[in-house]
């Protein structure tokens, strides 16, 4: 059985055009499409922060613009160093309770390293003097006249 134009449109919610053909909804968006931000590319922009590289070279080598590096991943960038260490310190902790010597070793010199004691504090030097502005240095200079006018004021 073959539906008629009218037929069809009251069955379906489907819209025809003025040619009778269906409209239907857009499905590509214009422009190039939204960055998607992983877990992987996470843990890469994490690695290359704490190697020392900048946010311009990471974006170029992530082809992407360096404003939505930061906008993606400002944690990473912020911290990268310090979450990539502590995944480094995770798996050396497994290593050390699978019985690895080395991993104790090295487990045991990062926290003799982390119980050192703190640097000294800096010893208190004598202030110098306070640096005086112009101003205050002609007043000072006003204050105490020089010796040779003791003539003059005879």
């Amino acid at each position: 059985m073959v539906k008629t134009k009218s037929e069809a449109k009251a069955a379906d919610p489907v819209e025809f055009d003025l040619f009778g053909a269906p409209v239907t909804q857009i499905k590509e968006r214009w422009g190039r499409p939204q960055y998607k931000k992983t877990q992987q590319n996470q843990l890469l922009v994490s690695t290359l922060k704490a190697a020392g590289w900048s946010q311009a070279r990471i974006a170029t080598y992530l082809r992407c613009d360096i404003k939505t590096l930061r906008n993606h991943f400002s944690r990473e960038l912020q911290a990268g160093s310090d979450l990539i260490e502590g995944q480094a310190l995770e798996v050396l902790v497994s290593q050390m309770r699978q019985g690895k010597l080395s991993a104790v070793r090295q487990v045991l010199a990062l926290t003799e390293k982390g119980r050192a004691a703190p640097p000294p504090a800096p010893e208190d030097h004598p202030e110098a003097p306070e640096k005086l502005g112009k101003k205050e240095q002609l007043d000072q200079a006003a204050q105490t006249p020089p010796s040779t006018w003791g003539s003059l004021l005879n």
